[in-house]
């Protein structure tokens, strides 16, 4: 049976210092940053994924649980991918577990990276047939992943044709002082757009000129040059 301390000792073993610095600049842990106070290690996402790949049918999801709370970031991503791989084959029970214990790690689910590995896989998931406002409580709260987490769970409704929450939850947020949410909203937007133009541009013809730039800015990045210019302008 796999451990916790299988998983440690296999992402230390692929642990590359210069990496670590690029990780580290990149998902802002330095001093100021978003991800002040978290420590990368250095091992890629394809590694960490394969690490996933060998363990993940032998840890208990108390196991996994835990390693949510480790202070390295790989661990915790590869702790994420883990329960990813279990809930998409685990019973019923299993996936209500998995989305509890998301749930109650939001804390530790605190980089860009280990949200949208997460909550478009489980989250969104296990509530497209269920009561959705806990997202609600997401979208209210303090903490900027959670905000996030809201957001990016709705992944999972758009790819069943359901828009109505991504709406629900962009209008919303629309005033969020940070830019992670912005960044969120108008990639989910975009992914609309990508499935039903016309539902997309109903929503921005509503409220583009209250967006944030670079939430509208991804939102319509696949639109034709000459569409985007007049949203950016101000001329729809």
């Amino acid at each position: 049976m796999a451990t916790t301390a299988d998983i440690r000792h296999a992402l230390a073993g692929l642990a590359d210092p210069r990496r670590a610095e690029g990780l580290s600049r990149f998902l802002q842990m330095t001093p100021g940053g978003y991800g002040e106070g978290d420590r990368a290690i250095g091992v890629s996402v394809p590694e960490q994924r394969r690490v996933a790949a060998r363990y993940w049918r032998d840890l208990s999801l108390t196991e996994a649980a835990e390693l949510l709370t480790d202070a390295v970031h790989e661990v915790r991503l590869t702790a994420l991918f883990i329960l990813v791989r279990k809930f998409a084959r685990g019973d019923e029970e299993e996936r209500g577990r998995i989305f509890r214990i998301v749930l109650a790690s939001t804390g530790h689910i605190n980089n860009w990276d280990l949200v949208d590995s997460s909550a478009p896989y489980i989250v969104g998931p296990w509530l497209l047939d269920r009561d959705r406002g806990v997202l609600d409580r997401l979208a209210g709260s303090d903490l900027v992943w959670d905000r996030r987490i809201a957001v990016m769970a709705t992944f999972a409704f758009i790819r069943a044709g359901d828009f109505s929450w991504t709406f629900r939850l962009a209008e919303r947020l629309l005033g969020d002082p940070h830019d992670l949410v912005h960044k969120a909203v108008g990639w989910m937007l975009r992914e609309v757009g990508n499935r039903d133009r016309a539902a997309e541009e109903e929503f921005l013809a509503r409220h583009y000129r209250a967006m944030p730039r670079v939430m509208l800015r991804y939102a319509i990045e696949k639109f034709e040059p000459q569409r985007r210019r007049e949203y950016l302008s101000g001329a729809i």
